[in-house]
């Protein structure tokens, strides 16, 4: 089993940064792909950003792309989203996420989920 938490939640101001970090306290995150998800209001989930194990592949979608990072540290168990230009558009509640594949877009094919982080992004 992988026990996911995130933290770096908070508000922030338009045009400013947060870091988001999620810890595992369970299975290595060996082979998996680690992913950033989030739930805006009135919205379902969707899928943010994603690193293949190792960093061999990263992908973002394009409402974020240039100006969230994604990173991991396998042999810390930590992955991190780096949040730049912060838009209100980005307030919602970001989930870390583990998959055995390679970066799935859907929900359905993430194994593993840690509990949210809300983050709120004021004009």
């Amino acid at each position: 089993q992988m026990q996911l938490a995130e933290s770096g939640g908070g508000s922030a101001m338009a045009g400013e940064s947060l870091i988001l970090s999620c810890t595992n306290s369970g299975l290595s995150f060996g082979g998996y792909s680690m992913g950033w998800f989030r739930r805006s209001p009135g919205k379902s989930r969707e899928w943010v950003a994603c690193e293949t194990y190792r960093g061999e592949y990263v992908y973002y979608a394009d409402f974020v792309r240039g100006r969230f990072t994604i990173s991991r540290d396998d042999d810390k168990n930590i992955v991190n989203l780096h949040m730049n230009t912060l838009e209100p558009m980005d307030t919602g509640t970001y989930y870390c996420a583990a998959a055995l594949g390679a970066c799935p877009r859907y929900s359905s094919a993430w194994n593993y989920w840690g509990r949210g982080t809300q983050v709120t992004v004021s004009s």
